[in-house]
């Protein structure tokens, strides 16, 4: 798009017109950061929304806006992102208060629950598939508890929002599993794991991904998806690489939250966020938490 011929104004100064009101804001943070002073105005002479600035730095500013159109030519990343539905999901507050009344739970109980559901290095041998899933819900203790819930809040909400309740829940929980999982092959020696980190870094693997739904524009694609990965990535690096923590199972989870995303962005629209399917992949993952916990509780 060019940028309008500027239009001398009285008594000093210099108006470059705007499409709307968030055109006009983008252009005077452009003109902001070359160091151009920039007054945001609505005149109601039919101009509409008008940037105005001082006549001997107007050449300089039509200059300034004309190379960010070429440079953001095709970038819709803002609008694609609306129309796909991205938006926070308070269902995540459910997942956050069972973890909390499961540890409540736990800490009454002594360390039963813990042990009774916790991972570790003997599953293979005993065959206790279901401690994959159940330590993906229990914590050492409310510190750690605070740290999981804290950050799946802001990562599980948004994926739940992103592609329904039901998936990203059930997505996340798969990945937690997978985490464990991953420990089990990779973990050196004899260990016990427990924690939802696996499953948040999960929900992160959802979000890394997401932007992928707006391929149907292959102008702004490749930006938005490169965008995408990248923030993803230094989030992952930034919470899951913590020497202190359970890397391997931060990584597997990760890992399958991106499998689980790329898989979803390619579900065809009637099995999406309201869909039947969506709801029943909610059931799912209410019904293998469940009879995990049974499988648990049965054996202790």
């Amino acid at each position: 798009m060019q940028i309008e011929p500027v239009i001398p104004t009285e008594p000093a100064g210099v108006v470059l017109p705007a499409r709307s009101r968030r055109q006009a804001m983008d252009w005077s943070l452009v003109l902001a950061s070359q160091g151009i002073e920039v007054t945001i105005d609505h005149q109601p002479d039919g101009l509409g929304w008008v940037l105005i600035v001082d006549p001997a730095q107007a050449a300089a500013a039509q200059a300034h806006l004309r190379q960010y159109q070429r440079e953001n030519r095709g970038w819709a990343l803002r609008r694609r992102l609306r129309d796909l539905g991205f938006r926070f999901h308070w269902g995540a507050l459910a997942w956050a208060g069972g973890l909390m009344a499961l540890h409540a739970l736990s800490a009454a109980t002594g360390e039963g629950l813990e042990l009774a559901g916790c991972m570790t290095h003997t599953v293979a041998a005993t065959g206790e598939w279901w401690r994959l899933v159940t330590a993906t819900m229990l914590h050492a203790d409310a510190g750690h508890l605070a740290a999981n819930v804290a950050t799946g809040l802001v990562t599980l909400g948004l994926a739940m929002g992103r592609y329904g309740a039901g998936w990203a829940l059930l997505t996340a929980l798969l990945a937690g599993a997978l985490g464990n999982l991953a420990g089990l092959f990779l973990h050196p020696g004899p260990y016990r794991g427990l924690g939802a980190s696996g499953m948040v870094m999960g929900a992160l693997g959802l979000l890394t991904v997401q932007s992928l739904g707006v391929w149907q524009s292959p102008r702004a694609a490749w930006r938005s998806v490169l965008a995408g990965v990248a923030a993803g990535t230094l989030l992952f690096v930034f919470l899951g690489l913590n020497p202190r923590s359970d890397v391997i199972a931060h990584a597997g989870g990760y890992a399958g939250g991106l499998l689980g995303g790329l898989l979803l962005n390619g579900l065809p629209a009637r099995w999406g966020p309201r869909s039947v399917a969506n709801l029943a992949a909610g059931t799912a993952a209410g019904l293998l938490a469940l009879v995990c916990w049974l499988e648990a509780l049965a054996v202790r």
